[in-house]
């Protein structure tokens, strides 16, 4: 099994943002990070999803069952239903790449137990905001 977790952060609404991605497999584990086009948190948690299916893409990852953590609640939602009102473009988009495995598990997770995309984010985003001065 491939986990993959993912967070974002933002500063503002929309403001600069971040998304941070931990991808266990084979008992290994990467941590990646990256900046975002200024946004709204909510599109950032869904773009952080698509970077994170995006670089297991590129690494050949998508030959397991996929367990996909998420601490935002409306990204879960949406993609148990396959529906969002204000984000169907993004959902359809990870969707599409959800294909590529042979099951999808989308699990919620409580922010306590979601550190490790979480500071990946903050730390991506700190340094964007650092690097602007």
């Amino acid at each position: 099994m491939i986990i993959l977790a993912t967070d974002a952060a933002t500063k503002g609404s929309p403001g600069p943002s971040a998304a941070g991605a931990v991808i266990s497999y084979s008992q290994q584990r990467l941590q990646l990070k990256q900046v975002l086009p200024e946004m709204d948190n909510h599109h950032a948690e869904f773009a952080a999803v698509l970077f994170g299916l995006h670089a297991l893409h590129e690494r050949g990852l998508t030959h397991e069952t996929l367990e996909l953590r998420t601490d935002s609640k409306l990204v879960y939602t949406s993609l148990e239903k396959g529906y969002a009102k204000h984000f169907q473009v993004e959902v359809d988009q990870i969707l599409a790449l959800e294909r590529s495995f042979p099951l999808v598990l989308h699990v919620w997770e409580p922010d306590h137990q979601h550190r490790g995309p979480h500071m990946l984010a903050q730390q991506a985003l700190f340094n964007q905001l650092n690097t602007k001065k």
